[in-house]
């Protein structure tokens, strides 16, 4: 029974064929973001922080191909006066798994935040010390005087330093199964750099990198032909791996607090370059580069 301190908001979705019961609660690992956004639900559930935008996406999603690929949704419930958006627990599927996030795409900033940014400027002081930690060298003039830089211009200079711009994702934490993490990869840019955190990620287990190319594989030949991919622009989302001793992996698309649905008849390849006003976002053509660097990690045949 449904504890009484969480009343349920809108009726919840049917739950995906591929949860596996769980006997257990694992607490949700936040490698990256904002850990206040988190709770852990019953039965499996993982509460997010709710946001009108990802509901839609979810809502969506549950009806599109995509289905699978996704953690499923079961609707949005409130604690506390809080909203949140009720989800499996993805971790229930693992024992101890070791965990990887990746972020897709060649931007994490949506065209509207670029337009808002230059209509109501406003300097941040938090990015601009985040900025000053990783290279003091990077403000401008300007921007050292205020002590403050835009958001833009902070997420487009740290994607410059990252493999964001020159390989379509990059690698924002791991968590290896001894429990070791690392969220230290905002200069890992190069091809070599991104493939040798990946080997070291699946622990040079060429079985674990078949189980990963498999599903990201068919990951890539449903995005290709869902109806809610091509529709929408797809910003700052996540893939997120899990592998354990015993074999398991799997690979979900997480996150969509940025995606947004395009204006009909727009749709997107997303592989075309972005240029501001086409809406492209890089995400297949960032797939296509981990799956072939994932690929390369194999030991020749």
């Amino acid at each position: 029974m449904q504890n009484d301190t969480w009343k349920t908001q809108r009726s919840p979705q049917p739950s995906s064929p591929l949860l596996l019961p769980s006997t257990e609660h694992q607490p949700w690992l936040q490698l990256v973001g904002h850990a206040e956004s988190f709770q852990v639900g019953e039965n499996g559930r993982l509460l997010k922080r709710h946001c009108v935008g990802e509901e839609k996406c979810f809502q969506r999603l549950m009806e599109d191909r995509l289905r699978g690929f996704v953690p499923s949704f079961h609707g949005v419930v409130q604690h506390e006066g809080q909203d949140y958006t009720m989800m499996d627990n993805l971790l229930t599927r693992f024992n101890t798994p070791a965990i990887m996030d990746c972020k897709m795409g060649t931007r994490t900033y949506q065209e509207e935040e670029l337009r808002l940014a230059r209509e109501r400027p406003k300097p941040r002081q938090d990015m601009y010390e985040k900025m000053v930690a990783v290279d003091p060298e990077a403000p401008t003039v300007q921007e050292a005087a205020q002590r403050g830089v835009l958001k833009t211009r902070y997420m487009q200079w740290r994607e410059s330093l990252s493999s964001t711009t020159t390989l379509g994702f990059r690698i924002e934490g791991v968590r290896k199964a001894n429990g070791e993490c690392h969220t230290n990869f905002k200069r890992t840019k190069s091809r070599e750099q991104v493939t040798e955190a990946l080997r070291d990620f699946v622990d040079y287990n060429p079985q674990t990198v078949r189980g990963y190319l498999c599903s990201l594989k068919q990951l890539r030949h449903a995005l290709e032909s869902s109806d809610f991919f091509k529709t929408h622009e797809v910003v700052g989302s996540s893939l997120l791996f899990l592998h354990d001793e015993a074999g398991r992996s799997g690979v979900w698309m997480i996150d969509f607090g940025k995606t947004s649905a395009l204006p009909p008849p727009l749709t997107l390849d997303h592989r075309t370059p972005w240029e501001e006003g086409n809406r492209e976002d890089g995400y297949l053509w960032g797939l296509d580069n981990l799956i072939d660097i994932l690929t390369d990690t194999l030991p020749p045949t």
